[in-house]
């Protein structure tokens, strides 16, 4: 919401769509609404991928997505996990410093990796919450039946980090069902 962008699937001649000054960044809506866009890395910044990249590469915007997908599987495949438990709690959060934290929430192995380290041993009902307050910080942790204060508790957590994030992505409180990201409403 209030994301500014090209939409990635519109219809367009990328000959000349490439070539506006101002090229406003290409975006796509990704599970929930978020707003998804499309990075290159530098030495200490990113640059918005936009229709003049796409004419420049003579590639499509689904030749785009599924490369940045790749891109970022390979990555989340180098990059660890940070494991907190607090006698029952278990949180599980990924906090690089490198801005691709948030985005692994996209990959599927990564939902299905959270889903079985956060029920391992859990009793049944478990739930899997996830926070993406901002770039840099994807905290998913595991809501056990009994545990009435839990979401309440990291959803004030995800809305505070938010608040004083350089890059805020949502917060709102989202939660593993299966493959889908949805977002939780208790």
């Amino acid at each position: 919401p209030g994301s500014q962008g090209d939409p990635a699937e519109r219809e367009r001649d990328w000959s000349t769509e490439g070539i506006q000054t101002h090229a406003q960044p290409l975006i796509t809506e990704g599970p929930c609404g978020l707003v998804v866009a499309f990075t290159l890395q530098g030495a200490g910044f990113d640059v918005l991928v936009n229709a003049q990249h796409l004419h420049d590469w003579g590639i499509t915007a689904e030749e785009l997505a599924v490369t940045a997908g790749q891109n970022l599987g390979a990555w989340s495949d180098g990059t660890g996990w940070i494991d907190e438990d607090s006698g029952d709690r278990r949180l599980r959060s990924s906090e690089s410093g490198t801005g691709r934290d948030a985005a692994r929430i996209l990959l599927p192995a990564v939902r299905a990796g959270l889903a079985a380290e956060l029920q391992r041993g859990a009793p049944p009902g478990t739930r899997v919450l996830v926070g993406l307050p901002d770039r840099e910080l994807l905290v998913a942790g595991a809501l056990r039946p009994a545990d009435h204060e839990f979401a309440a508790l990291l959803h004030d957590f995800v809305m505070d980090h938010s608040a004083s994030a350089d890059q805020p992505i949502d917060r709102r409180l989202f939660e593993l069902q299966g493959d889908d990201l949805v977002e939780y409403t208790g």
